[in-house]
Parts: C-alpha cells; structure tokens; sequence
C-alpha cells in the first residue's frame, strides 16, 4: 500500500501562485506516474499533471504554461507549482501515484481562486 499526503492547498486571488506538495509513504518501492488530478462538484475527476520515474511529463491543455509538476524520487514526494491561476482552477486537488499497475489517491486539498 502507498500512502499519500497532500498539502499546500488554500485561498488565493486570481493572478496568483500555490505550490502543493504530496509525500508518499509506505511501499513506495516500484512507483512509477506520480501527479496531480482536480475535481470539481457534479463533474468528474479531470488530469491536471501527472510525471513517470522517468521524469515524462503529462499536462491537461487548461494548465500548460501555467502549472509545473516536478517530483523528488530520493524524498518520495511530487510537487505542482501553479501560476498565474484562474477562477477555473478552483478545485479540490488529488494526489496521484501508480505502482505496478494499482492507482493510489490522497485524500484531497482544497484550492480556491477568487477575488
């Protein structure tokens, strides 16, 4: 079993900037996509970035230029630095993590973009 821990998540006024961080923990042994998905009510859970072990990078067309995935595979964590967000970007944000073909969810931080 892999354990996730988002953080990060909050307030911000569009325009700005929020960096979340996920650490995993447990068997990490053997992860390979690590990311980001956002989910919003009555919709479904939607890519936003996702990085493999070796280091290919996945971003949904919404967030390209704005958003930045990087991972830490020696901490076992994976970052989003997002930029210049959007009322549209407000979402509950979900860390993701794959290994040996099992998905494995955080249980969510919630970023909201408003003035």
């Amino acid at each position: 079993q892999v354990q996730l821990v988002e953080s990060g998540g909050g307030l911000v006024q569009p325009g700005g900037s929020l960096r979340l961080s996920c650490a995993a923990s447990g068997s990490v042994f053997g992860i390979n996509a690590m990311g980001w998905y956002r989910q919003t009510p009555g919709k479904q859970r939607e890519l936003v970035a996702t990085v493999t072990s070796g280091s290919t990078v996945q971003y949904a067309e919404s967030v390209k230029g704005r958003f930045t995935i990087s991972r830490d595979n020696a901490k076992n964590m994976v970052y989003l630095q997002m930029n210049s967000l959007k009322s549209e970007d407000t979402a509950v944000y979900y860390c993701y993590a794959n290994r040996f073909w099992a998905d494995y969810w955080g249980q969510g931080t919630q970023v909201t973009v408003s003035s």
